[in-house]
């Protein structure tokens, strides 16, 4: 069976929770992701009532937010969006590190799938390429698919 056919039927069964967290720096960027994020989950079948989301001011303080968020009891995943392109200082290296280094650790804490939909870019344009309402190569896309396949997974097993 395909990993969304048992996806649907897990949604039908347990309802699954979902929030995200999306950064609003570089949020020209996080809209396309998060707009895409949503656009899936309902395309699944969840309803308002399933999803939770908030934002935070950068990618450095969703990992905290996350964490929280998955400590949750109604919460069964948390979707992680945002965008961090290169420039010209370590900053990048920084910021990019230590929120996938948080992600990570939000998960392994909670048990709760928390998934890793921040961008990593060299430039602007790598960044809209991955954040554009028209493309299949949507990250706030792939996140949603991602999280509900690990929730479906995760009953599984």
């Amino acid at each position: 069976m395909c990993p969304m056919a048992t996806v649907k039927k897990s949604i039908k069964k347990h309802k699954p929770r979902i929030a995200i967290v999306a950064a609003s720096f570089n949020k020209f960027i996080t809209k396309g992701l998060l707009n895409a994020c949503l656009l899936e989950l309902r395309r699944q079948g969840l309803g308002d009532d399933q999803i939770t989301a908030v934002w935070v001011p950068g990618s450095f303080e969703v990992p905290l937010t996350a964490l929280k968020l998955a400590e949750r009891k109604d919460i069964d995943a948390v979707i992680c969006l945002g965008a961090v392109i290169r420039g010209e200082t370590y900053h990048f290296e920084v910021v990019s590190n230590e929120c996938a280094r948080g992600i990570m650790q939000a998960a392994l804490i909670t048990g709760k799938p928390v998934i890793m939909g921040v961008l990593t870019t060299d430039t602007v344009k790598q960044a809209q390429a991955r954040s554009n309402g028209k493309s299949s190569n949507n990250k706030g896309r792939d996140s949603a698919r991602v999280a509900l396949e690990m929730i479906a997974l995760l009953n599984k097993i």
